[in-house]
């Protein structure tokens, strides 16, 4: 793929995103850079596995939510955030607000996990089921941020949420230069495309050589087709994957001019990929990772991208998984 020759109209800095880091620092965890030699082997090369299924709320969006609400007014905390979630986010925000002392209110889909559900109650979080088929969640936060005077959270299409999310790019670069390794690619998975667009931010100001990929799920592999094209492209209604993390209807506003002009490209992977990668997490790291935390790791265990002889790093973004779905892979 060729990359633009002008730069993205919107784009985060490496600053912001190191401002950010230095922000929520002493609020997050910084999760492992793990190495499974069974791995290597099996793929003929070097594979770092950046474990933020190990993250607060058990995934990425921890970061993202904390740097945004760590800059809420005194009067915006009073007034509390609203946030729309299939789930990570959803926990995440409610967990930073607890934290914080910020009332928070949840819109999730009827069909969410119910790990993240309960999750988000158990945070103490109100929590609004909607149906993602026929109802508008962005319209519904709109009313009742309107309503209330609560401050919008997004999941991803903000510059806060963008910067925050990038701190784990910062850290695989840390981990990575104390380790003394040179990266050939990294790989984040992708939905709304926050992850991504942050990761790649830092990673290519701080180790320009390296190739940053997204992971999406095949029927919801927007970003793909939109890399391809040079525009923003749809998903067909109806689609339907096990990652129910990464489920969108077209790559971010923000987020797509920062991953068109970054990204090396995007790697599509089955749900039967995903199981399988699942699967090889728990049994050669120990690490439980839900369907979409588990993209990057599949898009290499299917071939995706060649590994031989390249040092490649996975970020494993979640493992907000439901028992069932769970086993259900482990016994694929």
């Amino acid at each position: 793929m060729t990359l633009p020759s002008t730069p993205p109209p919107f784009a985060i800095s490496l600053s912001e995103v190191q401002q950010a880091h230095e922000r929520i620092r002493a609020h997050i965890v910084r999760t492992p850079l793990l190495e499974s030699q069974t791995l290597n082997r099996l793929l003929g090369g070097r594979i770092l596995v950046k474990a933020e299924c190990l993250q607060h709320a058990g995934a990425f969006k921890f970061r993202g939510a904390c740097n945004r609400l760590l800059q809420l007014s005194p009067a915006q905390r009073q007034a509390g955030v609203v946030a729309f979630s299939s789930g990570n986010h959803a926990l995440a925000t409610s967990a930073v607000a607890r934290k914080l002392g910020i009332p928070a209110t949840i819109i999730m889909p009827s069909d969410a996990p119910k790990a993240k559900i309960e999750g988000s109650r158990a945070n103490g979080a109100t929590v609004i089921l909607y149906d993602r088929q026929n109802d508008d969640r962005e319209a519904i936060g709109a009313e009742i941020a309107a309503r209330t005077g609560a401050v919008m959270v997004p999941p991803y299409d903000d510059p806060h949420i963008m910067a925050g999310q990038g701190t784990v790019g910062l850290e695989i670069i840390e981990q990575a230069t104390e380790r003394g390794v040179a990266l050939d690619a990294v790989i984040a998975a992708s939905s709304g495309g926050g992850l991504v667009a942050g990761v790649a931010t830092a990673v290519k100001s701080l180790s320009p050589k390296t190739a940053v990929y997204a992971g999406e799920p095949a029927g919801f592999d927007e970003l793909a087709r939109s890399l391809a094209s040079g525009q923003p492209e749809s998903n067909a209604p109806g689609a339907r994957s096990i990652c129910d993390a990464l489920q969108v209807v077209r790559p971010g506003k923000l987020t797509f001019p920062v991953n068109l002009h970054l990204l090396a490209g995007s790697l599509v992977v089955t749900d039967d990929d995903v199981r399988q990668a699942m699967k090889a997490a728990y049994q050669h790291l120990k690490l439980v990772v839900e369907p979409g935390g588990a993209v990057p790791l599949a898009a290499l265990l299917a071939g995706k991208l060649d590994a031989a002889d390249k040092t490649i790093v996975v970020i494993l973004s979640g493992g907000n998984v439901d028992t069932s779905v769970f086993i259900e892979a482990l016994n694929r």
